[in-house]
């Protein structure tokens, strides 16, 4: 195995606890990913407390997390190597209290034999996160710790508010890391490294060569178990806030004065500051037909199960350049873009029937899924007589390149830089108040709810509300299968 460089992971051997520790989350992706993380050395040293409300013992834990890491890990998982994960492995019941709590960690702190942090990891439902965090308050481990909080962080600005009020009671700001799984993803960062690094393309980052900005997150799954949930949130607040303006916000900011923590996330909140209030006119909410049939679901239900809407940011940089956003579940297509559209010549001087503009603007697209992608289209000549251009494209995807097994998981990579309290791919106190309040219009009078069909792409309203451009979504050209050879 490779050795890892010590400035990657943690200074410090790490103590998890893990709430939600039997949960859907933490099978599926916490405990893999916690695995992986230590048996390839990122960590330099670790113990693993799970707590959740099931009463099992420690081989009843060690036992589903065996059974998780068969059914879940993208990496195989060897005898010795579950071994030495196994022997990381306590578990306290929730019901046990704040001192089994207190004494599990400490025997923890005692058998890793040198100085350690605490990372607090709350896998949670909302309504459980603040008896975690008092729980954490009353066992005394605050001190030299970190917590991990899952979305949604809030509903609204005022319980936003009080909920960043009532953390802070426990926690200072800068031991609290809202996490964004999202801004985890490899191509989410790389973001980051096409804008600053490439003189090509920062210097036409602006409102005078960019016409519009789309980043589309359709999702072909429903809700299943989770149709009661989206009855108390709906899709803005379980999507847009807490991933996609993110994801904008990455897009869109100032360089930073260096490329680390603080001065990310202080251009971030710039971002959010500059963001105008979302109108309910700008908006598009739907839900798919069959949604108020399934379980946990009022017959009159007018939660959405789509969005799609018109921001804008009001600043030097992006000054009348629309920003449009658009997800929701049972639609045509998974995907997860970022698509630029650049502005076209103010002039042609081709001729009538030469196919210029008939595909529309120049894209930039950045595909978010974990082997990350870009395209760049173009128009160019087709080869023969005459002038007919078609709509070409350059692209790259991580594939083509010998580094694809070297990208992290989202949840291992914000594991990981929790760890080392870097907190740049987090969400700060000031950034989700920001983004509650722009959002209150909206919140306060929602437009009604439009049926669209499952396997469509949302309400035929969406056309009106980006005309006269048009979606990215579904592409004219299809991603290059870069196992295909000639393709």
């Amino acid at each position: 195995m490779a050795k890892i460089s010590p400035d990657v992971g943690p200074r410090f051997a790490q103590v998890v606890v893990l709430f939600g520790a039997t949960g859907d989350l933490a099978r599926r992706k916490l405990l893999p990913g916690l695995f992986h993380l230590t048996s390839a050395g990122f960590i330099p040293g670790c113990r693993i407390i799970g707590v959740s409300l099931d009463d099992i013992d420690l081989d009843a834990f060690r036992q589903l997390a065996r059974a998780a890491l068969d059914e879940f890990s993208s990496r195989p998982v060897g005898d010795a190597e579950w071994a030495a994960f196994a022997a990381l492995l306590d578990y306290v019941p929730l019901a046990a209290g704040a001192t089994a709590l207190k004494a599990a960690v400490h025997q923890s702190e005692q058998l890793l034999g040198r100085e350690s942090r605490r990372l607090h990891y709350l896998s949670v439902p909302p309504s459980a996160a603040l008896s975690a965090v008092q729980l954490l308050g009353e066992a005394g481990l605050v001190e030299r710790s970190r917590i991990v909080m899952e979305k949604p962080f809030g509903t609204d600005l005022v319980s936003a508010v009080a909920l960043n009020t009532r953390l802070h009671g426990v926690f200072a700001e800068e031991q609290i890391f809202r996490i964004d799984h999202f801004l985890g993803k490899e191509p989410a960062q790389n973001i980051l490294a096409f804008r600053f690094a490439n003189g090509l393309f920062e210097p036409i980052w602006n409102r005078n060569f960019i016409d519009h900005v789309q980043i589309d997150v359709p999702e072909t799954l429903g809700l299943g178990q989770r149709a009661g949930f989206y009855e108390q949130t709906g899709a803005y607040r379980d999507m847009v806030v807490t991933h996609l303006f993110q994801i904008l916000a990455f897009m869109a900011m100032e360089p930073p004065t260096a490329l680390e923590p603080a001065p990310i996330s202080e251009e971030k909140n710039k971002v959010f500051r500059s963001m105008l209030p979302i109108q309910p006119a700008d908006v598009v909410r739907g839900q798919y037909t069959g949604y108020r049939a399934e379980q946990g679901v009022n017959l009159e239900s007018d939660s959405e199960t789509f969005i799609a809407l018109k921001c804008a940011i009001d600043n030097w940089r992006w000054a009348g350049v629309p920003f449009y956003l658009r997800t929701g579940k049972r639609l045509a297509e998974g995907q997860r873009i970022i698509s630029i559209a650049f502005r076209e010549p103010p002039k042609s001087m081709f001729p009538a029937g030469s196919g210029v503009g008939a595909q529309g603007p120049d894209h930039l697209t950045f595909d978010l899924a974990d082997a990350s992608k870009m395209s760049l289209s173009f128009y160019g000549k087709r080869p023969g007589p005459g002038m007919r251009l078609d709509k070409l494209s350059l692209q790259f995807a991580m594939h083509d390149t010998g580094f694809i097994g070297d990208v992290l998981e989202a949840y291992e990579r914000l594991i990981l830089d929790a760890m080392r309290a870097d907190r740049t791919l987090f969400t700060t106190a000031e950034g989700i108040e920001r983004l509650w309040e722009v959002s209150m219009p909206l919140l306060e009078a929602p437009p009604p709810v439009r049926f669209y069909a499952p396997g469509s792409w949302g309400p035929n309203a969406i056309h009106q509300l980006i005309a006269p451009r048009a979606w990215r979504l579904p592409f004219e050209r299809a991603w290059r299968n870069p196992n295909t050879v000639g393709n």
